[in-house]
């Protein structure tokens, strides 16, 4: 099995956060945060001292090197003596900051393999719709109102659109059709802009239509319009070269997440989960506790 895949296993995973786990309580000591003996190891002084150079712009002094490290013994003595007397218990900011904490070891197994190209392409594709761009269309419109026509208001617009084709692309719309605010000539935009002024699903309606050429009549919320498409700009799905930056990003996000649910249903596995309260005995134990945070 090659490096790459092999780290995109989730086993892999699993483990390093074990191992993360695990090294973790090995920093407070063989004796864990409950035991009597306080190791601090030369890397993390020369973490403390590093902490201390990048905050001050100089390396600590012998004695301020040794004030690092007593403050790190004292916090190190509260903390193992907080836990002592369960002053962590039922304590909901430490409740929250753990759970980040053990997420972000999710997070950062997620991110360890960076994903091809390949894997890349197949999201892109599954996820055309939030990626694709939009047609834009440039459109000349006369309006003919139901209100103002009453019922002969499709006749009429038959009527005026025989003359605007006859009179063809160029044909003058000043005094054609009935008032209204409505723009008649669109310059080139996209079929969301088009729908934001002539209501939703305009833009489809008319992208169909045939260029240099009088259509209708169109139905909107508005009214009855006649239209003459004068350029259209198909929609298109980008390159990945385009949009990898965001294509990655977002899948990503979907891994950390996929990630996080696994591991709940890996550890909620492990439990028994009892709702023992009268107004939640409709609600069922979730399955996973993951997806994001």
């Amino acid at each position: 099995m090659q490096l790459k895949s092999l780290l995109r296993e989730p086993l892999v995973h699993f483990v390093a956060i074990g191992a993360a786990i695990f090294l973790g309580s090995h920093w407070y000591g063989d004796a864990g945060p409950g035991g009597t003996r306080i190791a601090i190891t030369s890397g993390q002084i020369e973490h403390l001292a590093a902490g201390y150079t990048k905050a001050w712009q100089r390396p600590p002094t012998e004695a301020e090197l040794k004030g690092l490290i007593d403050d790190w013994v004292r916090e190190e003595v509260a903390v193992r003596q907080a836990f002592a007397t369960g002053l962590d218990r039922d304590d909901t900011v430490i409740r929250r900051r753990l759970r980040q904490k053990l997420e972000f070891l999710v997070e950062d197994a997620a991110e360890v393999a960076p994903p091809s190209d390949r894997e890349l392409e197949a999201w892109l594709g599954a996820h055309a719709d939030a990626f694709r761009v939009e047609s834009r269309i440039a459109f000349r419109q006369v309006y003919v109102s139901p209100d103002r026509r009453g019922r002969a208001a499709d006749a009429d617009a038959r009527t005026i659109l025989g003359r605007l084709d006859a009179a063809g692309p160029a044909a003058p719309v000043d005094e054609v059709g009935d008032p209204t605010m409505l723009p008649q000539e669109i310059e080139l935009s996209g079929e969301r802009d088009i729908d934001r002024v002539f209501g939703e699903g305009f833009a489809r309606l008319i992208e169909a239509s045939a260029k240099d050429r009088w259509t209708g009549p169109i139905k909107s919320g508005y009214g009855l319009h006649l239209v003459l498409v004068r350029d259209f700009i198909g929609g298109s799905l980008p390159d990945l070269a385009t949009v990898r930056a965001q294509v990655e990003r977002e899948f990503l996000e979907d891994r950390r997440k996929r990630q996080l649910a696994a591991m709940y249903q890996r550890l909620l596995a492990k439990y028994t989960v009892v709702v023992d309260d009268a107004r939640a005995s409709a609600v069922e134990a979730p399955a996973t506790a993951g997806g994001g945070s």
